[in-house]
């Protein structure tokens, strides 16, 4: 078994010089600590991501939806009032 390294090669995070896995990610010999794994080819995002872009590519263009109540709910609230006080009334 090799020594663990000062970094973790999978998350970066530091590693106890006596720990068989990294305490951040889990990541040991057989997953992430020998010479020979690789994380290229996974697509993972760099530095230079754009989240803004990526929202926009997945959920659409259309900005946030408008806070507040919409005027078909008001209506319907002001139709139930109107409906109970004509049973109570009548």
């Amino acid at each position: 078994m090799s020594r663990a390294p000062e970094a973790c090669p999978n998350c970066g995070a530091a590693v106890p010089c006596a720990a068989r896995a990294c305490p951040e990610c889990g990541a040991d010999e057989a997953t992430g600590w020998s010479e020979a794994a690789e994380s290229s080819g996974l697509n993972l995002p760099d530095n230079e991501f754009d989240y803004g872009e990526y929202v926009r590519r997945e959920f659409g263009g259309g900005g946030p939806k408008p806070q507040g109540i919409s005027w078909l709910w008001w209506l319907a609230a002001v139709l139930v009032l109107v409906s109970f006080v004509a049973f109570w009334v009548l």
